[in-house]
């Protein structure tokens, strides 16, 4: 291996020059970004701007209209259902409401994606136990979704997302809905889990406390694209007039276009878009319903 190579390593999965609209509205628009392999990229941006529908690409359940989706190095955006399941397995997934599966327990919900991959008996028990102590659930086995807080919730589908033991764990807005308390369990977690799993994180938010707390690398999205990416310190401290607006909370204003990001051309995708690649995977349940 090149010794280049050992400094700078290619990343786990890339999107470059990824475009995708809905009904006419442009949502991403040239989209390029790398997600280097360890640590935890947090991805940044006001409501509309394109952050969950990139995380869609990430794992196959939107296709780009332009652009490439790479996951290491393959090109996955024109891989077929049959093909995109065992890179699936490999990617965790969080969705912003947890997506479990409401008439089954806990210990069913974290199972599900081990029965779909073959596992049974008692190595399959082993796993779900061992998996939901790692997220300080191991007393709820036998409850179902309804029983739980909205945080137990999200420690559930964080449960089921790890399970498989991914290289790379998506998180879509992990403390949304949820009070300080409740989101500094979910933000110490992700934390933990990637420094004792050594998986790749990539959390979605516009909680500025979460990304400050647990991101080691930063992006901002405006307008469909990346407007700046660097470390917590460089983010924090950047001059730039749109990552001041956005940090510090304030409504766009005058007549600069770079700090008008309430166009419609900005909207994320429908709750309900479909796309050709929207089939989610075992582990993936976007709709938060059992499956028909």
């Amino acid at each position: 291996m090149p010794a280049t190579d050992a400094v700078n390593p290619p990343p786990l999965a890339s999107l470059r020059g990824v475009w995708k609209s809905f009904d006419g509205r442009p949502v991403l628009q040239g989209l390029d970004l790398e997600i280097p392999t360890g640590g935890t990229l947090v991805v940044m941006g006001p409501s509309g701007c394109g952050k969950s529908v990139m995380l869609k690409h990430l794992v196959g359940l939107l296709r780009p209209d332009q652009g490439e989706v790479r996951f290491h190095g393959e090109r996955i955006d024109r891989l077929d259902e049959r093909r995109l399941v065992p890179i699936r397995r490999r990617i965790g997934f969080l969705f912003q409401q947890a997506a479990l599966f409401d008439s089954l327990t806990v210990r069913e919900n974290v199972a599900f994606p081990l029965r779909e991959t073959g596992h049974a008996g008692p190595d399959l028990e082993d796993r779900v136990r061992a998996t939901l102590d790692r997220v300080g659930l191991a007393d709820t086995l036998d409850r179902m979704p309804a029983e739980l807080s909205g945080g137990m919730r999200k420690r559930v589908g964080l449960a089921r997302a790890i399970v498989l033991e991914p290289e790379l764990v998506l998180y879509d807005e992990p403390t949304t809905g949820l009070d300080p308390i409740r989101a500094n369990v979910i933000n110490s977690l992700i934390v933990r889990l990637q420094r004792e799993l050594r998986i790749t994180s990539v959390v979605v938010t516009h909680d500025l406390d979460s990304a400050f707390q647990v991101a080691d690398r930063m992006v901002l999205l405006h307008r469909g694209r990346v407007r700046l990416e660097g470390t917590p310190d460089e983010i924090r401290h950047s001059a730039d007039p749109v990552v001041r607006t956005f940090l510090e909370g304030r409504e766009p204003h005058g007549h600069d276009p770079d700090l008008d990001d309430s166009d419609p051309d900005t909207l994320d995708a429908p709750a309900n878009s479909a796309s050709p690649a929207a089939s989610p995977s075992p582990a993936a349940n976007p709709s938060g319903h059992d499956r028909p």
